[in-house]
C-alpha cells in the first residue's frame, strides 16, 4: 500500500529549515555497521565525510561540497545529515548520479520519516519494484559516534532507527 499523496503535518523540529547543527547532523556510522557494508558492497567514495569520520580512502567533506561532485562510475557511502532540508538534496543528488552512472549508492536514513515528503516523493514510488531503488530496514537503533569523541556514550542512540536506500544490485 502506498501513502503517495498523503499529507501529513510533521514536527516543527523534522522540518524547520534552521540549516546544520553539527552535533546532530554530524554523527559518525559506527565501523560495526559500516564494515559489514564494506565488504558487501566494496564502497569507493564516502561522499558526505569528515576528515575524522571518513568510512573510505577517499571521501568528500562540508568543503569539498559531495552534493556538487560527480559520482559517475563510484561505489558510494553517503550518510547525510538528517536535518531539513538536507535530506531532500542528498536523495536528489542520488538520482541524479544515479542516472548519470554512478555503479552503486548506499544511503543510510531514518526509517521514521515514511510519511514525509522526501520520502514520499523520492523513494517509495520506486521502491523494491523493477526499478534500481531498494530498501533495507536495519534492526534496532544505531548508535551514532558523535563528533569530538573515540567512544559512543549510554543513551546516545536517536529515538530512530534507520534503513539503507540502496540504488544498484543489493
Amino acid at each position: 500500500m502506498s501513502v503517495v499523496g498523503y499529507r501529513a503535518k510533521n514536527h516543527p523540529q523534522q522540518v524547520a529549515a534552521r540549516g546544520a547543527r553539527s552535533e546532530v547532523d554530524d554523527r559518525s556510522t559506527p565501523r560495526e555497521i559500516f564494515g559489514p557494508l564494506n565488504d558487501r558492497f566494496r564502497f569507493t567514495l564516502d561522499a558526505c565525510a569528515t576528515a575524522e569520520n571518513a568510512k573510505c580512502e577517499r571521501y568528500w567533506t562540508i568543503a569539498d561540497d559531495g552534493l556538487s561532485r560527480p559520482w559517475t562510475g563510484e561505489r558510494v557511502w553517503c550518510n547525510p545529515p538528517y536535518s531539513h532540508p538536507n535530506l531532500h538534496r542528498w536523495l536528489n543528488k542520488a538520482w541524479a548520479e544515479w542516472n548519470r552512472g554512478a555503479e552503486l549508492i548506499v544511503m543510510l536514513v531514518p526509517a521514521n520519516r515514511t510519511e514525509q515528503d522526501w520520502w514520499q516523493r523520492l523513494v517509495e514510488p520506486g521502491r523494491d519494484r523493477s526499478g534500481p531503488l531498494h530498501t533495507e530496514f536495519l534492526p534496532g537503533r544505531i548508535r551514532f559516534l558523535a563528533p569530538g569523541r573515540t567512544v559512543i556514550r549510554p543513551n546516545e542512540r536517536p529515538p530512530f532507527g534507520c534503513c539503507l536506500l540502496i540504488w544498484g544490485s543489493p
